[in-house]
């Protein structure tokens, strides 16, 4: 009897460990760009916050009322 069972089982396992590695370097990857548009995105949401900071009219801060808090007219 020929003794390539050991040979061909290691084989397969190695190739099944390639094929997840392969996998598992694809998802990092996509995870990564991923990762990237989010801290683009945040970057774009601070400019934008710091923008509307610059825009608000002096002595405009929280201390302020807004307007969903103050009554109505009819009350």
């Amino acid at each position: 009897m020929e003794q390539h069972l050991p040979s061909d089982t290691t084989d397969q396992r190695l190739t099944d460990l390639e094929i997840k590695a392969s996998f598992a370097e694809d998802l990092l990857d996509q995870l990564n760009q991923v990762i990237v548009r989010q801290q683009q995105e945040i970057d774009l949401l601070m400019r934008e916050v710091r923008q509307l900071r610059l825009q608000m009219p002096e002595g405009a801060g929280p201390a302020q009322s807004r307007a969903s808090e103050e009554l109505p007219p009819h009350y």
